[in-house]
């Protein structure tokens, strides 16, 4: 795993200032949809775009460009400037939307250059963090670096946006930063489109008393890292597995998701005989007969889950994880069965319950599949790299979010990074697993 190590330095903060509308907004109030009501969404997620210093161009001011592109955007994505509330009848999420709000803006200046800390690459979370503010609303943060780069920090509620709906806002702001009138994918609200009323009791997996433990969990010490895997692990890993299934090809999403949750499962020192469950994000905006409308940016995704006892996971082929991975992508992910999640999800909001579990789970999000790192241009060229930062979200160390590496390491070209929370007695443990990988140890494996 690269780490480097954490250095002090000073990050400069002015007031925060509220940046609204340029033109004149709708007051009204907007409701969301059954997936957006779900309390485990109910939660700012946030996020560090990395942009070097262009020596070929003297663009302006990138605070001063950003903060005009947000007062344009919010003409069009006004609803993210509006106050969010759980009415207190009905337990339903309402957005307020108020005709001279706006979102909160943090200027900064950090007394470094960005390639001191190495572009925020594998960089401790804790200094990372500096770079962000802990609002419970949405926001934009502008850090300057002394060498002429900056970093972008963003904050959004995922009641009101998925991944791809922050990542269209993100791109529209850019765009209109750049010098166009308005985006070119216009924002459509229509939360009713993923909107039921009449509640399904969902159909347990397992029971919850079965589920694999840990002596670890509930954790009371979290650490964050990353882990970079080149393309050449990743290449030695799928040319095993090809030659033990006849030629079949897998993704790497779907080997790395299996290895993954193997070494976490090790690590974590779970029970054997337990159950574990893996789930990922599928987006189903063209799953839906009619289909999501383009500029959708609600929450829109599916979660394909699969279960299995902890030793085959553990000690069992590589290969069938992968499989069984898969064939769970390729399901159809037909229109009755997002519905039937709708009414499950319905269920779990008039029971006042979150729907998943900590224990015995490991969830995945891949953000390749957003292109904010190489596709997103405010005039000083693509970020460099994109960090996700931890969030108090299925007890923190459910979740793990596959990358585009840093594009400042041109080793991990065509590699991959995994983002990965878990108990600090049981990250050794993880790295170990994760280096065997990286040794070209797999044939033991499959």
């Amino acid at each position: 795993m690269a780490t480097h190590k954490s250095m002090p330095f000073f990050v400069n903060r002015k007031d925060i200032v509220f940046v609204k509308s340029s033109k004149s907004t709708p007051q009204e109030v907007l409701l969301l949809s059954t997936m957006d009501n779900d309390p485990t969404l109910e939660y700012i997620g946030q996020t560090i775009q990395v942009y070097k210093s262009n020596d070929l161009e003297s663009p302006k001011d990138p605070v001063a460009v950003i903060k005009e592109a947000l007062s344009k955007v919010l003409v069009f994505y006004y609803p993210l400037a509006g106050m969010l509330k759980r009415h207190k009848n009905d337990g339903r999420l309402r957005l307020y939307c108020n005709a001279g709000a706006g979102v909160p803006f943090l200027e900064a200046s950090a007394n470094c250059k960005l390639s001191s800390l190495h572009y925020l690459d594998c960089l401790d979370i804790a200094v990372t963090k500096k770079l962000v503010f802990d609002r419970p609303d949405d926001e934009i943060d502008v850090t300057r670096f002394s060498c002429g780069g900056f970093t972008i920090g963003m904050g959004m509620s995922h009641s009101v946006c998925d991944g791809f709906g922050a990542a269209q806002f993100y791109r529209a702001l850019a765009e209109l930063a750049s010098g166009k009138s308005e985006p070119t994918v216009n924002p459509v609200w229509e939360r009713n489109r993923l909107l039921v009323t009449t509640p399904e009791e969902p159909k347990s997996l397992v029971d919850k008393a079965f589920l694999a433990t840990s002596r670890h969990i509930p954790p009371s010490d979290v650490v964050h890292e990353f882990y970079n895997i080149s393309s050449e692990s990743i290449k030695r890993l799928k040319k095993a597995l090809r030659a033990n299934e006849s030629g079949e090809n897998y993704t790497s999403f779907e080997i790395l998701a299996a290895y993954v949750a193997r070494a976490k499962f090790r690590s974590l020192e779970m029970n054997l005989d337990g159950y574990t469950v893996l789930s990922f994000t599928a987006n189903i905006r063209n799953h839906l007969s009619p289909h999501i409308p383009d500029g959708y940016y609600g929450n829109a995704f599916f979660e394909p889950r699969m279960i299995m006892i902890g030793k085959n996971l553990s000690e069992g082929p590589l290969l069938k994880v992968v499989k069984m991975i898969a064939n769970s992508k390729k399901k159809a992910i037909t229109t009755e069965s997002i519905m039937t999640l709708l009414r499950n999800m319905e269920w779990f909001i008039e029971k006042k319950v979150k729907s998943r579990v900590a224990r015995g789970w490991t969830f995945f999000t891949d953000w390749r599949n957003l292109n904010l790192i190489e596709e997103v241009d405010f005039g000083w060229g693509a970020s460099v790299n994109m960090i996700p930062l931890p969030f108090d979200v299925h007890g923190f160390i459910d979740l793990c979010v596959f990358m585009t590496p840093c594009r400042m390491d041109s080793l991990m070209k065509g590699g991959m990074r995994v983002f990965v929370s878990l108990p600090r007695a049981c990250m050794a443990k993880f790295k170990e697993e994760m280096d065997v990988l990286k040794r070209g140890e797999v044939n033991n494996l499959i």
